[in-house]
């Protein structure tokens, strides 16, 4: 059944045109994803899919299936008049969805009996209970717990989440998302790429996040030079075959340079009748299949032997702890990931390591030679009407590079693929990718040696990533990146800052995948031994082997067995308190901290059992 059909699409803007004739068909089941350069035009394609542009061009169409509802995604999220969290969640028209909206406001305003039995009525008249199901694990999994929160205190990452919130909940037929990973965690990624490669899901989606292209989509289109190229299959063959077409065309252009060649001869002698024919091949030949990429070559700052050294520092705010006695020195050379769940400290740490805030004990050293790069989630604050070329001569006219050599600093804005033209384009006319590139470049032109990224992946095409990755593996100094991106981590990082909450920073030696791997392991682990206690509880007189561990061991053992056993029932239980169709947003709130709580402990248990676990197996 097809859902999706352009016909003969364009758009441009001014001189500039992002595609042309676009012709695109999206049948049911289907997972689609649109990758292209920054400032191709794939948010603005989004756009007209979704009815917020109109599109160009002669017999231009945009055909969505009338017996479907379409639910989008923007970038920026407009939340209309709604004023705070609920409203804004269950902002639809869908009749269950407008029913649990005035359900829960009952709850929240504690309505009166009357007014409660009369929203039950139409809750099981319009069999709402599904919605309301859905909405409590959606809000779970993406950690939406104040439903009074006012939407003026929210930031953009919260918005966004509310957004994609909003959408999971309506469960349309088809869903077209612009950057669905942007602002959410590793765990909530892992969640939301669950939920979309189910076979019910049909989607069209840009997206950066190459395990999602990978692991998510059957099909990739490309945005490339206004036209769509389309591939089936995941990002692996996405690669493959880009790479196949790159080589074909190549040949093609070439094959018609040669007979350009040939034809120049005859064209000299003025046979009348090949005169088109040179002019229509003149044309072909002198295409040029644009490869350009990002060049970066930029020299890093000596580094010294001393460079960071944090000294048990603390810090908090009130009640919250962000970092509790964190002790490290760092080396020449170290790649360090930090992850953890939204709103644990990542980014007040960073600030604390830069010196942009104070610890409130311990202490910082910085060394004498380090230069510090900081990439901000916040991206460059400039006026909307500064001039692209102006944001880089502000800072240096001239750009030293290896080997005495120096760029000026439109030579280096080319290598940024800022050309010419573009460069004198003001910087409220560039796209959120562009932004975030120029950012990275106004950071990298200062010679840092000691490179903190911040979220740096969010916005970024897949190629400026992939050069940005062969140039962190390569840099000689230090780099911290915060990032969600789980392919970017694997990729660079030699070991993990594990922010667990409450002040805790756990040092895993690893990558991402590693750690995640360990983690399923402990659990799977755990399972299998509360499964063997069980049993033992039931055959008393089956003997078991401890290997190597000593008598207090074994009891140590056994007691983590039992308190895991506890923690996991806990657990359960808590989970199933999420279905109750009686739950209030004060409950959720509650269950959500104590979940939090109970799943610290429980991978703290499982961590110190595993460790008794391969001892107890050594010889």
């Amino acid at each position: 059944m097809n859902y999706l059909t352009l016909e003969r699409v364009s758009r441009s803007y001014g001189e500039k045109v992002l595609f042309q004739d676009v012709d695109l068909q999206l049948n049911k089941g289907q997972k689609v994803a649109l990758v292209a350069k920054n400032g191709s035009g794939k948010s603005t394609l989004l756009r007209v899919i979704a009815g917020e542009e109109r599109p160009e061009g002669q017999g231009a169409r945009v055909w969505i299936h009338p017996d479907i509802r379409m639910g989008y995604l923007p970038q920026e999220p407009d939340f209309g008049a709604a004023h705070d969290v609920l409203d804004a969640v269950l902002a639809s028209d869908h009749p269950a969805i407008k029913a649990l909206r005035d359900y829960e406001q009952g709850l929240l305003h504690r309505a009166d009996a009357d007014t409660m039995q009369r929203l039950l009525g139409r809750m099981d008249d319009l069999q709402a209970w599904d919605a309301e199901a859905r909405m409590k694990e959606v809000l779970f999994r993406l950690n939406i717990t104040d439903l009074t929160q006012p939407l003026s205190t929210l930031s953009g990452g919260q918005r966004k989440r509310l957004a994609l919130a909003r959408l999971l909940i309506e469960e349309p037929e088809l869903l077209i998302l612009d950057e669905p990973t942007n602002h959410l965690d590793l765990d909530m990624i892992e969640w939301l790429e669950e939920y979309l490669a189910r076979p019910n899901r049909t989607i069209f989606m840009v997206t950066h996040d190459r395990y999602f292209l990978e692991r998510v989509c059957d099909t990739i289109v490309e945005l490339d030079r206004g036209r769509l190229y389309k591939y089936s299959g995941n990002y692996s063959d996405f690669l493959e075959k880009k790479a196949t077409r790159h080589e074909t065309e190549s040949a093609e252009l070439e094959k018609a340079r040669k007979l350009l060649r040939r034809e120049l001869e005859w064209i000299r002698r003025m046979p009348k009748a090949r005169v088109d024919a040179f002019h229509e091949l003149k044309q072909k030949a002198s295409q040029k299949i644009e490869q350009s990429e990002i060049r970066i070559d930029i020299k890093g700052s000596r580094l010294g032997s001393k460079i960071l050294e944090c000294h048990y520092i603390s810090k908090a705010y009130g009640d919250l702890k962000i970092v509790d006695t964190f002790a490290y020195k760092f080396r020449k050379g170290e790649k360090v990931g930090i992850v953890g769940p939204n709103g644990v400290g990542k980014t007040t740490f960073l600030r604390l390591l830069t010196g942009l805030e104070k610890p409130d004990s311990g202490k910082i050293v910085v060394g004498s030679t380090v230069r510090f790069g900081y990439f901000t989630q916040e991206g460059i604050q400039l006026a909307e009407d500064k001039r692209v070329i102006d944001v880089v001569t502000d800072i240096a006219e001239y750009i030293p590079l290896e080997k005495g050599q120096k760029l000026t600093a439109a030579q280096l804005l080319e290598r940024f693929l800022f050309d010419r033209k573009q460069q004198q384009v003001y910087v409220s006319q560039l796209s959120g990718g562009e932004k975030r590139r120029l950012h990275l470049l106004t950071v990298l032109m200062r010679n840092p040696n000691f490179l903190i990224l911040d979220e740096p992946t969010n916005d970024l095409d897949i190629l400026t990533l992939n050069v940005l990755e062969e140039w962190l593996a390569e840099f000689p100094g230090c780099v911290i990146i915060v990032s969600h991106d789980r392919y970017f981590m694997d990729k660079l990082v030699d070991h993990l800052f594990i922010f667990e909450g409450e002040g805790r920073i756990r040092d895993f030696n690893g990558t991402w995948t590693e750690y995640r791997n360990r983690q399923r392991a402990e659990l799977e682990a755990s399972r299998r031994t509360n499964a063997a206690s069980a049993k033992a509880r039931k055959n008393p007189g089956e003997k078991r082997a401890h290997g190597g561990l000593t008598y207090e061991e074994r009891k140590a053992m056994n007691r983590l067995e039992k308190a895991i056993q506890k923690l996991e029932q806990h657990k359960a239980e808590l989970h199933e308190a999420f279905t109750r169709p009686d739950l209030t947003p004060e409950r959720i709130a509650e269950l959500s901290k104590e979940l939090a709580e109970v799943e610290a402990q429980l991978e703290e248990k499982e961590l110190e059992w595993f460790a008794l676990a391969e001892k107890a197996e050594s010889p």
